[in-house]
């Protein structure tokens, strides 16, 4: 991964991409995919992931899909995962922890709750450590990802396209959609939708677990 912002984006670039295309994702999907450069989307397939999957796919069909699988999902988040693989012909990367859930479990017990001073391992082994070893793998110098203003403070007070301080382009098509516009895209294109999601890392709709802050 780049270690510097790429020369053909600058800050001032992007101050005039998020006033101009912010607000029409399909437009900038097409901006960041049209830079040519390598690109990766990432997902957990919570609730109206199929869009961002759809939206950058339709575009380039190749792009590859990371998740990372803490092992913590629901049976419905694995059957919608694998339903929207097939449906979209995803180029899925699937990023699991170094340990498996039972050894885990075996080892330390259930999931720490998130008061417990163990809950920053949990998240760092289950979440952080799988995607940055994606990052090192995929090399992507743009990031897409499905982040809405909504979703938590924090990213409430994000731009749509950013450049983070190892040089990687995120950009956040989504970001001031609401859920009856990511509704409306998922019927107007036949998407499927997965409610039942829950991830341990977060505990809460409101928080935020840490990648997006670390990266």
């Amino acid at each position: 991964m780049n270690t510097r912002a790429p020369q053909a984006v600058s800050q001032l670039d992007l101050a005039t991409v998020n006033a101009d295309l912010g607000h029409n994702a399909p437009a900038l999907v097409e901006w960041a995919l049209g830079l040519g450069k390598t690109s990766i989307v990432t997902t957990n397939f919570r609730p109206f992931e199929a869009v961002i999957l759809h939206m950058v796919t339709q575009v380039n069909p190749k792009v590859p899909v990371v998740w990372m699988d803490n092992g913590y999902n629901t049976e419905a988040t694995y059957r919608f995962a694998d339903e929207v693989t097939k449906q979209l012909g995803l180029n899925l990367k699937i990023y699991l922890p170094l340990r498996s859930r039972a050894h885990r479990e075996a080892v330390e017990g259930p999931t720490p709750a998130l008061d417990d001073p163990r809950h920053a391992a949990f998240t760092a082994e289950v979440k952080l450590e799988p995607f940055a070893r994606a990052l090192r793998e995929t090399a992507p110098e743009v990031w897409f990802t499905a982040l809405r203003a909504t979703d938590t403070a924090v990213r409430a007070q994000m731009d749509p396209v950013s450049i983070n301080p190892d040089g990687l382009i995120k950009v956040a098509p989504l970001l001031h959609w609401s859920s009856k516009d990511l509704h409306e895209y998922c019927v107007k294109h036949g998407l499927p939708n997965n409610f039942d999601y829950v991830d341990p890392t977060k505990g809460e709709d409101n928080r935020e677990c840490g990648l997006h802050i670390a990266h």
